[in-house]
């Protein structure tokens, strides 16, 4: 990189403006980002635990474009999944594709992180080559089993081998591809994953409560909850706190993309509403609840997102719908940040506790059996991807405790969307994929998916109308 195409004060692209001292506790960390699945986070994770901040650069569409191909999601949506990240302290857009000194030592890092695999601009160039000069580059183990090119290879192939069809017994072996200790070993690996992904902020201490919802009863194909069911403490996490509301949300969390993020962004701040409204925030308060406890501040929400199984999603969407697994869509939920304590509205993070394979229909028995107890709140947002002609939220209305979230910015991002974008460039990311060495889809396949998706809608639109 030249002199020339290092910002001068007043153009960075993030503040500081002005060089700051660098630090051995300031890890840089960049990449495209495109999807937010588990893999980044588990890279961001691991560069946090490397230092006390992480700086995440985020590359342009442009330069992703020139040295890569076409990203799936735009800067914006991507910059949105990097925010969420738990152990992001903050982005960086417009990063440059190769990493360069000045720009780390500009924002005061020392080192910089990737995962154990090569990274190479357009000219074949290892994008890392200055900082390795430099022995400022560290590296972290790669996340097996996902990556942007894997799932939009779900996408164009249909495949469904990714389906976990009971994921408490895929946990503990008992499922799965593979001989018994080769099911075990992975039990043991996604088990620890959890357990890490439920980490607080600094990636070293317990974060969020991690539950797994079992049906008392026979499971319904339709993902109705015909009783309270029972629960499981996969990971131990924070407690809600006194006087917290308790809210719960639930979803597919397909993709898991900004238009879930912001959902979930609306829900901590329409509750921080109802804070300002009910004095949470006065200055007596504030000092009444530091003085309970350990001196620290909380939010005045709990939030609780229910994951439904990957069953139950494909029963209403068909194709190969859910792109990701009930685990891969649990971990996302799981990385998205958690309530910190803190008594102002800065760094306000979003999910305390996450239930797998909670009820895709949740009953007055299931809200009500709720190890908090029942919801003050239970929020839905704008749905596109799944359209229903009947409530799935009727106990919540009858209980008087829904609640709507309106359209925002990013509320027609979501696997519906996302996957029609592969289609629609799909010849771009056929050379994507054979530069990466995947299987490419041909028309046919293609054809195929366009088919499925159609028959699959009028499906869904039957099975709402004859329930």
């Amino acid at each position: 990189m030249s002199d020339g195409d290092i910002p001068k004060p007043g153009d960075w692209p993030v503040d500081p403006q002005e060089d700051v001292a660098v630090s051995l506790d300031r890890i840089w960390i960049d990449g495209c980002f495109d999807f937010s699945h588990h893999g980044h986070a588990g890279a961001m994770l691991q560069a946090r635990r490397l230092g006390t901040e992480l700086l995440v650069g985020v590359h342009s569409d442009e330069e992703i474009l020139e040295n890569k191909g076409p990203t799936v999601m735009t800067l914006a949506e991507r910059v949105s999944a990097v925010d969420a990240c738990r152990w992001s302290t903050v982005s960086i857009p417009y990063a440059p594709y190769v990493t360069s000194l000045p720009w780390i030592s500009h924002y005061g890092c020392h080192f910089v992180v990737h995962g154990d695999d090569v990274t190479s601009d357009s000219s074949g160039e290892d994008c890392y080559r200055f900082v390795k000069a430099a022995n400022r580059f560290r590296v972290v183990k790669r996340t097996p089993g996902i990556s942007t090119t894997d799932l939009v290879g779900r996408m164009l192939l249909c495949t469904k081998n990714h389906f976990i069809r009971s994921l408490t017994k895929t946990l503990a072996g008992e499922e799965g591809p593979g001989t018994v200790e080769e099911r075990a070993n992975l039990a043991q690996e996604r088990g620890q994953r959890i357990q890490d992904y439920a980490s607080d902020e600094t990636g070293r201490q317990p974060g969020v409560l991690v539950l797994a919802w079992t049906e008392s009863r026979s499971v319904t194909k339709n993902g109705a909850a015909l009783d309270a069911g029972s629960y499981t403490i996969m990971v131990e996490g924070l407690r809600p706190k006194p006087g917290q509301r308790i809210v719960y949300v639930d979803g597919g969390f397909d993709l898991f993309s900004s238009g879930h993020i912001e959902f979930l962004r609306q829900v901590v701040k329409a509750e921080e509403a109802l804070g300002r409204q009910t004095g949470w925030y006065a200055p007596s308060a504030v000092q009444k609840r530091c003085a309970s406890g350990d001196n620290n501040d909380y939010g005045p929400a709990y939030v609780v997102a229910g994951v439904h199984d990957d069953e139950v999603i494909n029963y209403w969407k068909g194709v190969n719908y859910p792109i990701m697994n009930i685990l891969e869509r649990g971990l996302c939920v799981l990385q998205c940040r958690l309530s910190t304590i803190l008594s102002t509205l800065t760094n306000t993070q979003y999910v305390n506790s996450v239930i797998f394979s909670a009820p895709f229909i949740p009953s007055k028995a299931f809200l009500k059996g709720l190890p908090f107890g029942a919801p003050n709140a239970v929020y839905h947002g704008p749905t596109a991807f799944m359209p229903l002609t009947y409530d799935p939220y009727v106990a919540a209305r009858d209980m008087g405790i829904y609640q709507e979230i309106g359209n925002h910015k990013f509320q027609d991002v979501n696997a519906g969307e996302i996957v029609q974008r592969i289609l629609q460039s799909r010849q771009m990311y056929e050379e994507r994929q054979k530069k990466k060495g995947e299987k490419a889809a041909g028309e046919e396949a293609v054809r195929l998916r366009e088919r499925m998706e159609e028959e699959a809608a009028a499906l869904a639109k039957d099975r709402a109308l004859h329930r």
